[in-house]
């Protein structure tokens, strides 16, 4: 690659890099009760899914290690956010699903973080965000399958 293609690829980077950071502290300070951003993540994907799945499901969905994952689960579990049973079929497995508890907390951390993400929205112009999301998850895309 040309050193102009070096710096292309580097700003690029550091560009995503630098907005995840700041996206996510602006949502940790928004988000209620102590709230971490796993936690939303994990309650969102179990509410908008709506069956159970397995930890290291959530694992692979979430790109993280299962240890990683477990540790998540044993806090919103703790908080009464979800329900860890095992599975019927295999007892060496658990499985997780989102509690009426989980649901509220969701449905709250929704509502905190919903004026910060349409602000952000309004102040780039939809039609910005709008040219910029196919860019993300092709980029995602490629991500993912490597």
């Amino acid at each position: 690659m040309s050193e102009a293609g070096n710096a292309l690829a580097i700003s690029l980077v550091s560009e995503l890099l630098t907005a995840d950071q700041l996206l996510r502290n602006r949502l940790t300070r928004v988000l209620p009760d102590r709230m971490e951003i796993s936690h939303f993540s994990v309650l969102n994907h179990l509410a908008r899914g709506g069956a159970e799945r397995s930890p290291a499901q959530l694992a692979r969905s979430f790109h993280v290690t299962r240890g990683a994952m477990t540790n998540t689960l044993a806090k919103l579990e703790m908080s009464g956010y979800v329900h860890i049973r095992p599975d019927w079929d295999d007892a060496r497995r658990k499985m997780v699903s989102i509690s009426p508890a989980g649901t509220r907390a969701r449905d709250a951390a929704l509502e905190a973080i919903t004026p910060l993400i349409n602000e952000l929205v309004a102040e780039l112009g939809e039609t910005k965000v709008r040219a910029a999301l196919p860019v993300l998850r092709e980029l995602r895309t490629k991500l993912e399958s490597e």
